[in-house]
């Protein structure tokens, strides 16, 4: 008989009042590789002398003078439950001993016992064993994992006091007691779309099932379908074998349809189909729908009424999608969150880069929120990445900062003010916007390093428009 590695003999008790019967299945179990056996002729001193996870197997008895093989159980089941029991009985008590299994017993031998089907029970019960191991551990696995994705993407991750913020806040603590209601997230590239989806998520009802992203964007149209719903195999060239799409995998949890906007009008109609009806019909698949029980969270930087005007989005998804719409705001219109995101940003790189968090010079302070933030926060959490970098000391200063853009950066105009010392009158009005749109596009190149591809998602443009500006602002 084998088992792990490294693991200790398997620990068995014969309660057994019959000795030859007990004699007999020690004999037979002591041959047994890796399998002690203890005799206990009473049931009572069984009982007296049994601790936690002192034996991995109880075999005993049905009839007995003293407590009975039920009795053994239940003491058995009470005091170490980790200990599995098999139940011998003769064959006019094989009834009592199906009842023993309703009470727990893992198994029964009749009488007489044959050594091939006692050393074949305990082989089963071993495995059994191992299987129920590996089952708790890997539930203990999954509930610690979803306790650190709690922590990870739990509200309390959502920085910002400004109202615009503490309304965002409010609205996600309402979302999170809902079970279905489908939320359309709404904001510029940058603004944390994902990371309130997931706080919907992980800090509500479905919290315990499966968080399922999809950009939508990154998917080629011809498996934009495949990726959602499925597929059967043969379905398409190199279908090699059935698969299961976005929605089956989120069965139970919620799946985050990001950058929707992008998705294929084909697809778009198939998925008003599943959410009307809750079925998934796998590519290939013919009448062989599944049920799903998915929550729906989806977003979008595009315009998403343009889209509809164009006929490029269809307006019976987005009011399907739009249980609850969220707009998330700019970080240029909530600068007094800069601050604490701030804060917030150099403690999560401090600890990535396993340094000491960094004081910000109010100089450095002045200059980060002076700063038109094309990225928002995300653009905010790459400067003050770089900006560490730069720095040969705990303190981040304005010197470290010099990669930003300064006197034509864009500031966002408060109501009824213009940006002092530029006036923008009728004749200056076109200058000034468009060299704050090249300052703005300086810096998104220079935080993308000069990736075109880059600095397009930063802008919120596509690559080819980025680059006919590009040749436009060259001297």
């Amino acid at each position: 008989m084998k088992h792990e590695a490294g693991a200790h003999a398997i620990r068995i008790a014969i309660v057994e009042d019959y000795a030859e019967a007990a004699q007999t299945m020690a004999r037979y179990l002591r041959k047994t590789p890796d399998c002690s056996a203890r005799i206990f002729p009473r049931s009572s001193e069984f009982l007296r002398a049994l601790e936690p996870d002192q034996f991995d197997i109880v075999i005993t008895d049905l009839r007995m003078p003293e407590a009975d093989g039920l009795a053994v159980l239940k003491h058995v089941r009470k005091v170490s439950p980790d200990t599995d029991v098999v139940i011998v009985s003769g064959h006019a008590e094989k009834q009592d001993a199906i009842a023993a299994l309703k009470h727990g017993a893992y198994d029964f031998l009749e009488k007489p016992v044959v050594q091939a089907e006692l050393v074949a029970t305990i082989q089963r019960t071993i495995r059994y064993r191992a299987l129920e191991r590996e089952r708790n551990d890997l539930a203990r696995q999954v509930k610690t994992l979803s306790r650190r994705e709690t922590e990870r993407w739990g509200i309390e991750t959502l920085i910002g006091r400004s109202k615009a913020m503490r309304r965002v806040i409010r609205d996600i603590r309402s979302l999170q007691k809902a079970y279905a209601t489908p939320v359309f997230i709404c904001g510029e590239s940058g603004t944390g779309k994902e990371l309130v989806a997931r706080a919907i998520h992980y800090g509500g009802v479905r919290g315990k099932g499966m968080f399922v992203p999809v950009n939508c964007a990154a998917i080629p149209p011809e498996l934009a379908e495949s990726a959602l719903f499925g597929h059967c195999k043969g379905a398409f060239t190199g279908a090699a074998t059935d698969s299961k799409g976005a929605f089956e995998h989120a069965d139970k949890g919620t799946l985050f349809l990001d950058e929707i906007g992008d998705m294929p009008l084909p697809v778009q109609a198939k998925l008003l189909r599943v959410l009307e009806d809750g079925i998934v019909v796998p590519v290939g698949a013919v009448n062989k729908g599944r049920k799903v029980d998915v929550r729906v969270l989806s977003a979008t930087n595009a315009d998403i009424a343009a889209k509809i005007r164009n006929r490029t989005f269809r307006a019976d998804l987005y009011y399907r999608l739009t249980g609850f719409r969220i707009q998330l705001p700019v970080l240029r219109a909530r600068r007094e969150d800069i601050p604490d995101l701030t804060d917030h940003f150099c403690r999560l790189l401090a600890k990535e880069m396993g340094r000491p968090i960094p004081t910000i010079a109010p100089a450095a302070m002045a200059r980060l929120q002076d700063h038109a933030y094309p990225g928002n926060a995300r653009e905010l959490k790459n400067l003050l990445e770089r900006a560490m970098l730069e720095s040969d000391s705990d303190e981040i200063h304005e010197g470290h900062l010099h990669f930003l853009e300064t006197p034509d950066e864009p500031h966002e105009e408060t109501a009824g003010h213009s940006e002092p010392n530029r006036p923008l009158t009728e004749a200056t009005l076109p200058l000034n916007m468009a060299r704050a749109e090249e300052a703005v596009i300086r810096n998104a190149m220079a935080q993308a390093d000069g990736n075109i591809s880059a600095a397009a998602r930063l802008l919120g443009m596509t690559r080819s428009k980025l680059y006919r500006k590009l040749e436009r602002m060259k001297p």
